[in-house]
């Protein structure tokens, strides 16, 4: 039998956790407005035609969807050929991950392997689709396979980082993702968020761990 998870929905800490999440977001933004200029001359430079940003629809608390923004680090029409490489996919379960993916560009594989193409996320953040500390927001196709077990990672608001990032990210399978997961939605609180913020962080710019 599937064990039932009850997330900590305490309003302290869901409170506080929304003011860090709009006070990051903002500060970040602000920040890294220059990043954000750069990155999309870069991008138009390789891909003239292309977008600079990649929305992509992700579900969320709940189950419900919303687009989810990235910098776009693949070629225009990387979800057509899906298709003709989900036999190469490297990782297990309802995910798909490939570390030599023929549709990610020049300037997409620096942006990838640094994290930058997620920066536009904090948008989504401030929003309030995502969060800064929670589960990956999985897609819709993903979510049809989730067992009821598995469904539990959709109880909370999504984040751009958590655990599961910081524990190997793409180098650990689906099911051991799902439990990471299960293992914050349990226990999070204000100081585990901080500590997995800043340890992403130190991932980013010292490690690069798992990232592609």
């Amino acid at each position: 039998m599937e064990k039932k998870v009850n997330p900590n929905n305490k309003r302290g800490y869901l409170f506080t956790k929304r003011c860090i999440d709009i006070v990051g977001s903002v500060a970040g933004l602000v920040i890294l407005l220059v990043v954000f200029l750069i990155i999309g001359l870069l991008i138009k430079m390789e891909d003239p035609k292309g977008s600079i940003f990649f929305s992509q629809k992700r579900v969320g608390k709940n189950g419900k969807e919303f687009s989810m923004y990235k910098f776009r680090s693949m070629v225009s029409d990387a979800e057509a050929r899906l298709d003709q490489l989900l036999q190469k996919n490297e990782t297990t379960g309802a995910m798909f991950k490939m570390r030599d993916d023929p549709r990610v560009t020049k300037i997409g594989k620096f942006i990838r392997k640094t994290s930058i193409d997620e920066l536009p996320q904090l948008i989504n953040v401030l929003k309030g689709d995502m969060s800064l500390v929670g589960p990956r927001p999985p897609l819709p196709r993903e979510v049809k396979e989730y067992t009821n077990y598995q469904m539990q990672r959709l109880l909370v608001t999504p984040g751009c980082t958590g655990l599961w990032q910081v524990s190997g990210r793409s180098e650990i399978g689906f099911e051991e993702m799902v439990e990471l997961d299960i293992l914050y939605i349990k226990t999070r609180n204000c100081k585990m968020d901080i500590k997995i913020m800043l340890k992403t962080i130190k991932i980013i710019f010292i490690t690069d761990q798992g990232a592609y």
